[in-house]
């Protein structure tokens, strides 16, 4: 049975910045930029002023858990030119990716390389640019 993806919301800024990126050569090739591409194609895209404070979005900082392990993680979201250290996250790395989009409390199931399986959960969006009045950064 086909696992069930949690609904989605993104701001259209992220999303034509993240369309940008994926157009760009320097990315286009790398591994899971089909399944970046599926969850932009899914998501509910909606004006930055409009998104829920509860939803992860480029920037935030969020704290998970990957339910397999039960591992949990606080990190920012980031572009990849702004990746610094472990407390950031590519949104062109697995988790990065599964993490765009959803709400405190959602739970999505992700393919990374070699096979295995993410069980990403949201705990709490700690900080989120939108929430903060930032809706052009």
């Amino acid at each position: 049975m086909a696992e069930v993806k949690p609904p989605i919301t993104m701001s259209s800024l992220d999303w034509d910045r993240l369309d940008q990126l994926l157009d760009n050569p320097k990315y286009g090739d790398l591994p899971g930029m089909d399944a970046l591409r599926s969850e932009m194609d899914r998501a509910n895209v909606v004006e930055p002023t409009e998104v829920p404070p509860d939803v992860v979005t480029m920037n935030s900082t969020v704290a998970f858990v990957d339910d397999k392990t039960g591992k949990e993680f606080q990190m920012t979201l980031v572009y990849p030119d702004a990746v610094s250290g472990t407390d950031t996250v590519s949104i062109f790395a697995p988790v990065g990716s599964a993490l765009l989009g959803l709400s405190v409390g959602q739970t999505i199931v992700w393919q990374i390389p070699g096979g295995r399986e993410l069980n990403v959960r949201v705990l709490k969006v700690i900080r989120q640019p939108e929430a903060m009045g930032e809706f052009h950064r």
